[in-house]
This record gives structure tokens, C-alpha cells and sequence, in this order.
């Protein structure tokens, strides 16, 4: 490997080690200093306060006052008695189950997904997902979530279907919580409708608990995020990193959740204020992702009737299906972020038209990914071949190179100068190597990010990949192994042996027709170094991802035997070197102030 290409691979190997340290980076920022929260938790979940004559008569009954006790029970208004129930509100896509005590939905089930073990996927599921509002009334402030309320299903002539909870809490005071779903469709109405109780901000806490739904629960958790967009049309996400706790200072026009490949968003018309946001992923149920809780109030209203209006996505995490709705909720797809956010706009407009167009027409993805390594490598093939005509050409001077190294022999400066001379009279562009990598570079970045994303290569499955969407395993082991379980994990993916070995493969067959410089014996091995160093971090990578870097390595080797056997002649490249050496010189100013410093550099050490 000669001195450029050299260049070219160290620069590879710093952007992508620069970018785990930023990615990293932009992970721990986020993180907020713990305050106690005992007085907030107060009053998000305050006890309901209630006619306390009528409490007295009925909160502790003995014996003798059973049937005094039910008589006052009786005088309770409706919201204060009675017994949980279940309703389950669905249209084609989603099961919403609801607890008609507190009126909230406990469980979220996508009728067209199934979980890794092909069981029904839930998004969230448990008495544990709730949402619950601080109601003001006389005496103090009630809790949603102790109200029980009375449903009544709805359906529409055009087959939407809603379902009305009613909680009846006397005195001219009422909630009225209504949820609609469309016949088809992920993103369901959630209206807020208060009579009877005077204005005020209505504080109001979401919990959730987010189910796993793939094989490893803790790529899950890596990949959890909180998305949120403020009412001015900024945004801004974290990592669920352990555990986070995050209070925003804006008004928020809608909070997002992301797994893997499912999100949920509440989408608020008037927006939240007093955003605080709690999520953790350091738990220890195994079929648990994360633990959230969001925290707003909605804004004060004047009069006695008050009602709020809400959407709220729950559904894939679908670039099209999230843009569809208008509201910038597609950002919660990562198709770009940080250091490397320029690369979204390549995926959005490159890569995933290239890929819904194939599949459309192909309709298997592992011949998708195929075509689409195909078509990437012919788009780059200009600057592959520039490339490679590069090499041609520090090849046919190799040899002059030699006589100028053994003529200049320890004085690495003197040699250094007088290589420089020889490019330059030869019309040779010593970065002419490197700069094709460069420029091929951001594809391929884009397609990190692209491919573990795709939602049609979740449960795709391709040889031996059972699903393309996580890693391949053809080995695997419970026990943890110091120093490799925590680098390689406890399995070995084939697809990652085989991108591992096509690189070392291509780095031979470069090296093999690309002069190498002896006075840098590091050059020589870090070709090889560098894909044992991605072993390790791809072998966890989803199987597709590794799969398309594998076809990718043999197709550049095919590509490079084609160009170097049928596009590039040698004795025509060395007869266009010699004739360039007989034209007249013009240098850069660039070059010249090079030239300069390397001059300045020899006669100081000459001193």
C-alpha cells in the first residue's frame, strides 16, 4: 500500500473513530442531575378528595354498620364507585385496550407485526401504562386515574369507531374522555372534555412501560429514544442512556417515543407546558425496554367548560407513514444524526427511493440489497476508476521512486522533496488515491444508518439469517467471556466473518498492485488492521447491513479486475507520464507553499 492510500484509510479510520467519540458525546450530554421529586409526584397523583361527611360514613365500617355504610355508599356520585373494566377499541391496524377506571389505554396491540417469536406485538402493555390528569374541583384536586367512568362504544357509518368514557362526579361536574380510531390508520383521536369545573392549568403525567419486540432486548434498549418538537417548530431527542431526566423550557407541540422499529407520539393542538421527562432502560424485567414518564400541563382555559385536543400515533416506525401526517413526526426515524445529520438527506432522497422502487418491483429484499449494492458501485464507478488509475500511476514510478529513495538515503526530508518534484513533473496527484475513497465515503455512511432502519428487512429472512434485521448467529454461548463477551458479544454472526474476510481479501489484492513504502512499515498493516477492529462492532449489527458491506467488498474486487484488465494500460499511462514531464511546470499556489515549508524544514535540520 503506497503512502496516499495510506492516507486515505488513516483518514477513514479517524472519521469513523471521531464519530463513535461524538455519538458517545451526544449521549452523556443529556444527562441532568437528579432532584427529589416527592412534592411533584404530589401533586401529578393526588389522592381524590371527595365529600368527606360521606367518606366518614363509609371508610371504616364495622359489623354493626354494614348496611348504614351501603346506604351512604349509595350517595356517592357515579365517578366515586363501581369496578374496572376493560374496553377494547380496534380498526385494521391497531387493538387499543382501555381501563374504564381512569380511562386510559393499558395496552397497544399492531395487528400486522408480530414479535421475533411470532407472538402479538403489544408496543405497550400493563396496568403500569397510564394517563392520568390533577382535575380542580371545590375541595382541592381529583386524580383521573381514581375516576371511573362509563363507557359507550360508537361506529361510524364510514367505519371509524370511538368509544365515550363518561365519569359522572356529581354536583354538575363531569370528564368526558373520548377516543376515535379511523377504519385505517395508526393515529387515533384522544379529546379531553372537563363541565363544571373552574379554569385552571390542568397538570397531566403519562407513564408507559415499552415492551421488547425483538430478539435482543438490548439493541432495543440502545436504540430507545425521546423525541420531542417545540410549538416554534425546533426539535431536539435524547438517548435513553440508563436512565434520563430531562425538563424542557419550551412549549411542546408533540412528545415521541422510539424503539426499535415502533414509536408512539402524543400530538397536543395547543401544545405542553412544564415538559419534564423521565425514561430508563436500566431495568431488569427482560421483556421491558424502558420505563417512561412524561409530565406536562396543559394550558389554562377560562370558563367552566374546558376541552383539549389530542392525537396520538401508535404504529411503525415508517418514514412514509410518519410524513404522511404533516407534523414532522418522520424525524423520529434516525436516518442521520449529530456529526453525520448531512447523511439524512442522502437516504431521504436517494436511498429510499432506490429501495421502495426495487422492492415494489423485486419484492424480496435480499435481491434488493443486491441491486442496490449494484447500482451504488456503477454511480461510484467514476470515482473508483479514478482510483484505481492512481494506483496505476505510483505503480509505473515505482521505480523512480526506488532510485530517488536509495540516491537520497536517510534524509527522509530530501527524499520527501524530491518525490514532490517527480508528481509534479509527471502530472501526478499524490491524494488522487484517497480523495475517490473520501467522496465515496458519505454513501456509505448513509447506508449505516439506512439499513438497520428499514422496516421490510424486519423478519426478512435469506439463507441462513432467519431475520435480516438482527444479527445472524450460526454459534452462540450463555456463559460471558471477559474482554470478548462485552467487545463481540456471545455469538458469532456469519455474515460479519464473511465482510471481515472479503476486506481482508480486497486489502491483499490492493496491496498487492499498489506499490508499498518501505520507510512505513505501520502503513502496510493497517489495511488489515482496520476490519478485525469492525469485527467486533459489526458482529452485534444486523445481518443485512453486513450482508450488503460483504457484496459490496466482492463486487470492488471484481469491479477492480475489470477496470485494471480491460480500462487501464500501463504503457499507455507511463507514455502519458514522460510526455507530461517534457510540458512546462505550473504549480499551485498550494503546492508552492508545500514546497516552502519542506524547504525551510531541510535547512533547519541541516543546522
Amino acid at each position: 500500500m503506497d503512502k496516499n492510500s495510506a492516507i486515505g484509510f488513516g483518514l477513514l479510520v479517524a472519521i469513523l473513530i471521531g464519530y463513535f467519540a461524538y455519538n458517545n458525546y451526544e449521549q452523556t450530554k443529556f444527562h441532568e442531575q437528579k432532584t427529589a421529586d416527592s412534592i411533584a409526584y404530589a401533586k401529578t397523583h393526588p389522592k381524590p378528595l371527595i365529600d368527606t361527611a360521606k367518606l366518614a360514613a363509609v371508610s371504616q365500617p364495622d359489623s354493626a354498620t354494614i348496611a348504614k355504610n351501603d346506604s351512604a355508599r349509595n350517595l356517592l356520585p357515579a365517578a366515586f364507585k363501581g369496578s374496572a373494566s376493560e374496553v377494547v377499541l380496534e380498526n385494521s391496524k391497531l387493538a387499543i385496550t382501555i381501563n374504564t377506571k381512569g380511562a386510559f389505554p393499558t395496552a397497544a396491540q399492531l395487528k400486522d407485526f408480530k414479535t421475533y417469536r411470532k407472538e402479538p406485538l403489544f408496543l405497550f402493555k400493563g396496568a403500569a401504562n397510564s394517563m392520568s390528569m390533577v382535575l380542580p374541583v371545590s375541595n382541592g384536586a381529583v386524580s383521573s386515574s381514581e375516576l371511573y367512568f362509563v363507557p359507550t362504544p360508537k361506529t361510524e357509518a364510514n367505519g371509524d369507531h370511538s368509544v365515550e368514557l363518561v365519569a359522572d362526579m356529581g354536583e354538575g361536574k363531569k370528564v368526558t374522555v373520548t377516543y376515535s380510531l379511523p377504519a385505517d390508520g395508526y393515529m387515533m383521536q384522544y379529546n379531553v372534555r372537563l363541565s363544571g369545573m373552574p379554569g385552571a392549568s390542568i397538570p397531566l403525567t403519562w407513564d408507559m412501560k415499552g415492551q421488547s419486540t425483538e430478539k435482543d432486548v438490548h439493541n432495543e434498549r440502545l436504540a430507545t429514544q425521546i423525541y420531542y418538537r417545540f410549538k416554534d417548530n425546533d426539535d431536539d431527542y435524547f438517548t435513553v442512556n440508563e436512565e434520563k431526566n430531562k425538563e424542557l423550557e419550551k412549549s411542546v407541540r408533540w412528545l415521541g417515543y422510539r424503539q426499535l422499529y415502533f414509536s408512539t407520539a402524543l400530538i397536543a393542538e395547543e401544545g405542553f407546558d412544564k415538559v419534564n421527562i423521565k425514561s430508563n432502560t436500566k431495568l431488569s424485567e427482560a421483556n421491558i425496554v424502558s420505563k417512561s414518564t412524561f409530565s406536562f400541563s396543559l394550558p389554562v382555559k377560562a370558563g367552566s367548560e374546558q376541552a383539549y385536543n389530542f392525537k396520538w400515533y401508535i404504529g411503525p416506525n415508517d418514514y412514509k407513514t410518519l410524513k404522511a401526517y404533516n407534523i414532522d413526526l418522520e424525524d423520529m426515524v434516525p436516518y442521520g444524526y449529530g456529526l453525520f445529520t448531512f447523511v439524512k438527506y442522502i437516504n431521504k432522497w436517494f436511498l429510499l427511493p432506490l429501495f421502495t422502487l426495487l422492492y415494489s418491483t423485486v419484492g424480496n429484499v435480499a435481491i434488493v440489497l443486491i441491486l442496490m449494492t449494484i447500482i451504488i458501485r456503477l454511480l461510484l464507478s467514476f470515482f473508483t476508476y479514478k482510483s484505481y488509475l492512481s494506483s496505476a500511476k505510483m505503480r509505473v514510478l515505482k521505480p523512480e521512486l526506488d532510485e530517488l529513495r536509495e540516491k537520497c538515503g536517510e534524509d527522509k526530508q530530501k527524499f520527501s522533496i524530491e518525490q514532490m518534484k517527480l508528481y509534479k513533473t509527471a502530472g501526478v496527484n499524490p491524494l488522487g488515491g484517497c480523495l475517490p475513497m473520501l467522496f465515496q465515503l458519505p454513501i456509505l455512511l448513509s447506508l449505516y444508518y439506512f439499513i438497520p432502519t428499514a422496516l421490510p428487512l424486519r423478519q426478512a429472512s435469506f439463507l441462513w439469517a432467519k431475520d435480516l434485521s438482527t444479527y445472524d448467529s450460526i454459534a452462540s454461548w450463555s456463559q460471558n467471556i471477559w474482554g470478548l463477551s462485552s467487545v463481540y458479544g456471545n455469538h458469532v454472526s456469519l455474515f460479519t466473518l464473511l465482510m471481515t474476510a472479503s476486506s481482508l481479501f480486497l486489502a491483499v489484492y490492493n496491496r498487492n498492485n499498489t506499490p508499498q513504502d518501505p520507510n512505513n512499515p505501520m502503513m502496510k498493516w493497517m489495511p488489515f488492521i482496520f476490519p478485525i477492529f469492525l469485527m467486533g462492532f459489526f458482529n452485534k449489527m444486523a445481518a443485512a447491513l453486513t450482508f450488503y458491506y460483504f457484496v459490496s467488498n466482492m463486487l470492488s474486487i471484481l469491479q477492480q479486475f475489470i477496470i485494471q484488465k480491460f480500462f487501464i494500460d500501463e504503457k499507455k499511462v507511463h507514455a502519458e507520464i514522460q510526455l507530461n514531464k517534457t510540458k512546462p511546470v505550473t504549480t499551485s499556489k498550494w503546492a508552492e507553499r508545500i514546497a516552502e515549508v519542506q524547504k525551510q524544514q531541510a535547512n533547519k535540520n541541516k543546522k
